[in-house]
């Protein structure tokens, strides 16, 4: 199955097939499907965004457009993280914690609900529907510069839990490749 793993988008399928945790496997499928997207969108955008500031010089348009691509990276790279982990970790066979493909796909859930988040608390004052919701209404009065807070906390707790559970102690118990994934059932 070692041969199936070729770069990213080979990495993906591999941690689907690899790992035993059903909370995984729905991360795998759901943020694939949610990197793509953000992908795509994010390149249509830019590719918009060039060809209405074409005319114009170098400099800060020049700088923009990169700050836009390396924001595109800062969504899609946390949202493949989970995958890309427990796709290495099966295919080198790393010892980590028992519940450390469980863990990863949590971490990857609530990244995309960080991002929604995000979102929510950065939308344009154009766009905000009045809402019942005592929670919409708290997310948008704060400043829509707070939108950037989710989803980078939430991809500092997907490496923090990478970190945390890869060196094979969860309650001091660490497994191999064979036993790996969710030791206590499916999620």
């Amino acid at each position: 199955m070692a041969d199936a793993y070729r770069g990213v988008f080979g990495a993906i399928p591999y941690a689907f097939r690899a790992t035993e945790s059903w909370t995984m496997r729905a991360y795998a499928a759901l943020g694939a499907l949610a990197a793509g997207f953000v992908a795509l969108v994010v390149t249509l955008a830019l590719v918009v965004w060039m060809g209405e500031t074409v005319s114009a010089q170098g400099g800060t348009f020049l700088f923009s457009r990169s700050l836009f691509v390396v924001a595109g990276l800062g969504a899609v790279g946390p949202l493949l993280a989970p995958i890309l982990f427990v796709a290495r970790r099966h295919r080198r066979g790393d010892r980590v914690a028992a519940t450390y493909d469980r863990w990863m796909g949590v971490a990857g859930f609530l990244f995309l609900l960080s991002l929604y988040l995000g979102m929510v608390i950065s939308a344009p004052e154009g766009l905000r529907d009045p809402s019942g919701s005592v929670l919409v209404n708290a997310l948008y009065a704060l400043p829509q510069l707070a939108g950037f807070v989710p989803p980078v906390a939430a991809a500092l707790a997907v490496f923090a839990t990478h970190f945390r559970l890869r060196g094979g102690t969860d309650d001091g118990a660490a497994v191999d490749d064979d036993a790996s994934g969710d030791a206590g059932g499916p999620a």
